[in-house]
């Protein structure tokens, strides 16, 4: 099993790659403009304006849709792919039936991940193992 961490995913999400996944289905010009003034809009820290050119306001109504709407082009991949796994936001497992099949699952996903969806896997936080060695969100996975 491979339990994936991507490193800082709603900071470093590619903002125009997500615009040009919305823009596959969503044909409305307005409302992809409109979704581009809200990730463009910046933050204020500490009482100082910061722009905001690439990653998702966290805690803001529209982040976790478009964490799915992002995170659902590695879905669709890891289906096409014939994966089993499981998605919670950023946090993912993908289950192996061996520690090499889950190793080379990993290494042949982690270029999908870093070169078309412009995301960084913590290397140091993802762990190939058994799977109920692992907690994912809190819970084990037990026979």
């Amino acid at each position: 099993m491979v339990d994936m961490d991507l490193e800082k995913y709603f900071d470093t999400v590619n903002q125009s790659k997500l615009i040009e996944v919305l823009s596959r289905t969503i044909k409305d010009g307005r409302v992809i403009s409109l979704v581009h003034k809200y990730l463009r809009a910046g933050v204020v820290i500490r009482k100082r304006f910061e722009e905001t050119e690439v990653g998702v306001p966290q805690g803001g109504p529209l982040s976790p849709i478009l964490s799915n709407i992002m995170l659902n082009e590695l879905d669709k991949e890891l289906e096409r792919r014939g994966h089993r796994f499981v998605r919670y936001a950023d946090d993912m497992m993908i289950f192996c039936k061996s520690r090499r099949s889950a190793k080379r699952t990993l290494n042949n996903i982690l270029p999908f991940i870093e070169k078309k969806l412009f995301l960084k896997v913590n290397r140091e936080k993802t762990v190939v193992d058994y799977v109920g060695k692992v907690k994912f969100l809190g819970f084990r996975f037990t026979k």
